[in-house]
């Protein structure tokens, strides 16, 4: 999937490893083009005085620039940060392009690599750069912008469940954990295999902020000068480390059918020359139905032993393997075995003759096995709490749902006593009344706390 590289915090992706994150951000990028989204591109370089012109956003970003001070060997001007995230950079050209309510709303998508200088790094999870999509939206009214934030929080919610296979719980961010510049940020959470908790996209409500920063204004129909109201939406390939983490096992990836960059892998089985003809040619026919059916599909005619080619390929997640041997060919079988079930519980014999309508079929089976397991994994992991007692207990074996108030000291003080941080108060709980775990003070909702990486 990746190597390390060279450069502290950095990671190079291998072929293999960006197959996957294309095919998942390929069906993404469908999913903003289908709600009007467009794609377009920033510069990476951002004068570091658009930072500084949202307090709050420079404030929370300090600590992690990369800033370029020399160029061409000349001291520069005014320094240069490389891009930590763009709502500055596009928030200046949206003044420049904005000038009547004709012109909103802008619905801009960007696919671009970041820098953030992170002390502690981990493949795919947290890297000094990192690849991703940025959403930037302008609007005219805040109803709209507020709608915009909760369609793309579904749209990540969405891609998450039915392409990746990853159940996610949606929720508001806690007051200490909200976007630098933000009015709410909402995000998506999901539970890793070892029970840990993975933020896997974030949408934000950014009010007007960013837009009276940069003077994003536009005459209303009413003749009058108002600011715009303003969003920001990511995810990462933080998702592709969310997959290999939720669905992996002791063998290695376990890839949902959807996004694998190999859907099913032919294997053809001989032990000498005389058995070796025929069924090549019964291994090629079926990797062509394959091909025609429009799956991603490879044949392994390496000079491998069959037992070494199994071993890689369930090492390398491959869904569904087929396999061909002198019996096969005889009866005009195959063997077919599913990657989410191990051992002879996977494996069956169908027709080849009904090969084409048949592995389609079994292909959607895996791919809602694997979300089965994941969210059955998920939910026997979750514990509700009322107690700090309790509280401290569940978040050493998984997620505490608490009754909590949303105050940054006290969720200072719990991470601090127990190494858990506020992933979200989600947006569809138990309607009641509760005490704070912490404060004793009445609330009407509960936070989801988890250990992070």
């Amino acid at each position: 999937m990746a190597d390390y590289a060279p450069v502290r915090g950095c990671i190079v992706v291998k072929p293999y490893g960006w197959s996957l994150y294309e095919n998942m951000r390929d069906q993404l990028d469908r999913r903003f083009k289908d709600t009007g989204h467009s794609n377009a591109a920033f510069p990476m370089f951002i004068p570091m005085s658009f930072l500084q012109k949202e307090a709050q956003h420079v404030k929370g970003f300090s600590p992690e620039l990369a800033v370029v001070t020399v160029g061409g060997g000349e001291q520069l001007e005014e320094p240069l940060a490389i891009r930590p995230t763009s709502e500055t950079i596009i928030g200046y050209m949206y003044a420049q392009w904005i000038k009547s309510y004709r012109d909103l709303p802008i619905l801009i998508n960007s696919w671009n690599s970041v820098v953030r200088w992170e002390k502690r790094t981990r493949p795919f999870l947290r890297t000094t750069e990192f690849y991703w999509q940025e959403g930037h939206t302008a609007h005219a009214t805040h109803e709209d912008s507020t709608a915009e934030v909760m369609r793309m929080l579904d749209v990540y919610a969405d891609h998450a469940v039915q392409e990746c296979a990853v159940p996610v719980i949606r929720g508001r961010k806690s007051l200490s954990e909200r976007f630098a510049g933000a009015e709410i940020t909402y995000s998506i959470e999901a539970m890793m295999g070892d029970k840990k908790a993975l933020q896997s996209a974030t949408s934000h409500d950014l009010g007007q902020n960013f837009a009276r920063a940069f003077d994003i204004k536009f005459l209303d129909r009413d003749n009058t000068e108002k600011l715009c109201w303003t969003t920001s939406w990511g995810m990462s390939w933080r998702m592709l480390g969310a997959v290999i983490m939720v669905h992996g096992d002791d063998h290695g990836l376990r890839l949902p059918p959807k996004i694998a960059p190999i859907q099913v892998i032919v294997v053809p089985i001989f032990k000498n020359d005389s058995e070796k003809s025929s069924v090549m040619d019964t291994a090629d026919r079926i990797f062509h139905i394959m091909k025609t059916a429009g799956l991603r599909v490879k044949l392994d005619s390496r000079d491998e032993t069959p037992g070494y080619k199994f071993n890689d390929w369930e090492m390398r997640g491959v869904p569904l393997r087929i396999e061909v041997g002198p019996k096969d060919v005889a009866n005009k079988t195959v063997a077919v075995a599913r990657r989410d079930i191990p051992g002879k519980a996977g494996k069956s014999f169908i027709p080849q003759e009904s090969i084409a309508l048949r592995v389609p079929g079994l292909l959607d089976d895996i791919q809602a096995g694997l979300l089965a397991q994941a969210t059955a994994f998920r939910d026997a992991n979750i514990h509700e709490v009322n107690t700090y007692d309790e509280f401290k207990s569940a978040v050493e074996d998984g997620f505490a749902l608490a009754p909590l108030v949303d105050d940054p000291a006290v969720d200072a003080k719990i991470q601090e006593e127990t190494k858990a941080t506020n992933r979200c108060f989600p947006l569809h709980q138990a309607e009641g009344e509760w005490e704070c775990i912490i404060t004793g003070q009445k609330v009407h909702e509960r936070a989801l706390f988890g250990k992070a990486y």
